[in-house]
């Protein structure tokens, strides 16, 4: 039978209507999402504090100048060894005098011209009471003969030898006197002497400094001759193999760790992490400013090396290192990423792999990591959970891993 055109037509719009509708159905119809998953598994959990750390030697010997003086080149350099009390380490000179200005050189030839007046002074009144003594003593031989005769009465006799003793105490007093002003013409001259004219040879009034323990010289404050103020440093002496680890930690940190705790040094250069233990938290914190301008409260951890000597050799004092202290650990518990938790109200939750349908599901979670949570109940062992889950995944929506996998 032959169709009409208008049949045909109408043939033709019915069947590209069906294919119309059956394209915008096969778009709209719900496809599963596709998700990557991950295990829940049975094993140790541990948490962990980390922080930048730095090696040091735990008993350094500062040796510091005694008095002021100038410090001659110092022959020993760092990495030298040394014996405590035997090897010389460096010598201390006085300081010359300083170079005078016009008015305190003028001061000073006053002040030698005056000293040297006094000196004159007393020495005329050393020479006054030496001729006083000289006179009171043949006095009192005068009288002491004449007393042998009776010449002279009791009282008179003892006025002679009074005017002799007074005139000895004199001349005493008139000699210490002009010591005295020698002293002073000495240190006012003294003040005249010129840089150039104050004579110390090398080695003349030098004090030795000789090492205060036996070890190797950490650092060498300054190598060449110098001038040095009183307590000024000089260089370093230590035992590079007594080291330990200060790990400077934000107080919130610190209050989780205690004496005893295990921790592992890493990125210090070498192929293995190195086994620590914590030996002290330090009772003060103090106030550091961090890179962003925060101020953070810090408190140093001291941290004892605690594997073999041999595996620690290659670190030395003031080495930069990675500090991570186990604060808590469990041995067998069950683990949940922590990429596939959310939070859910109060609590969290995770989106359980069951029929190929995500299932929410409340978990009780413990302790954490920066890779896994402990798990105290809602998850087993063995369960498939969602991480990363986007904001498609739903409560019940089909999910696919083998997309997520092509993906």
């Amino acid at each position: 039978m032959k169709m009409s055109p208008s049949f045909r037509r109408a043939l033709l719009v019915v069947l590209l209507a069906l294919v119309v509708a059956g394209v915008l159905g096969w778009s709209f119809w719900p496809r599963p999402v596709p998700v990557e998953t991950a295990e829940v598994t049975r094993g140790p959990v541990a948490v962990e504090v980390s922080d930048n750390g730095r090696t040091r030697v735990r008993e350094i010997y500062r040796l510091s100048a005694p008095v002021a003086g100038r410090l001659l080149r110092v022959e020993v350099h760092a990495g030298d060894q040394v014996v405590g009390g035997r090897t010389r380490v460096a010598e201390l000179q006085p300081v010359p005098p300083s170079f005078l200005d016009v008015r305190t050189r003028a001061q000073a030839a006053a002040a030698v011209a005056a000293a040297q007046a006094a000196q004159t002074l007393a020495a005329a009144e050393v020479r006054r009471q030496r001729a006083q003594l000289e006179f009171a003593a043949a006095d009192y031989h005068r009288s002491l003969a004449l007393a042998r005769i009776d010449g002279i009465s009791r009282a008179d006799l003892d006025r002679a030898k009074l005017g002799h003793e007074t005139a000895r105490a004199a001349l005493a007093s008139a000699e210490a006197a002009l010591k005295v002003k020698q002293s002073d013409l000495a240190a006012a001259r003294a003040l005249l002497i010129d840089p150039g004219n104050a004579g110390n040879p090398a080695g003349r009034d030098s004090i030795p400094l000789v090492a205060p323990v036996s070890g190797c010289v950490l650092r060498v404050a300054s190598e060449s001759e110098t001038a040095l103020p009183a307590g000024a440093p000089i260089l370093e002496v230590g035992d590079p193999r007594k080291i330990e680890v200060v790990a400077e930690l934000v107080s919130e940190d610190a209050v989780k760790v205690h004496p005893g705790d295990r921790a592992t040094i890493t990125d210090w250069g070498g192929p293995k992490p190195l086994a620590a233990r914590v030996r002290r938290v330090e009772p003060s914190g103090f106030t550091k400013i961090s890179a962003l301008g925060i101020e953070e409260q810090r408190v140093n951890v001291l941290l004892d090396p605690a594997g073999a000597a041999a595996s620690w050799a290659p670190l030395a004092d003031g080495f930069r290192v990675i500090v991570h202290i186990v604060v808590w650990s469990h041995p067998d518990a069950i683990r949940v990423p922590v990429a596939a938790l959310f939070r859910h109200g109060r609590g969290w939750a995770a989106f359980v792999l069951r029929d190929r349908r995500a299932v929410r599901t409340v978990v009780s979670v413990g302790r954490a990591n920066d890779e896994v949570a402990e798990v105290l109940a809602g998850l087993r062992p063995g369960d498939r959970v969602i991480v990363h889950p986007s904001d498609r995944v739903r409560d019940g929506v089909r999910v696919s891993t083998e997309a997520a996998a092509r993906e």
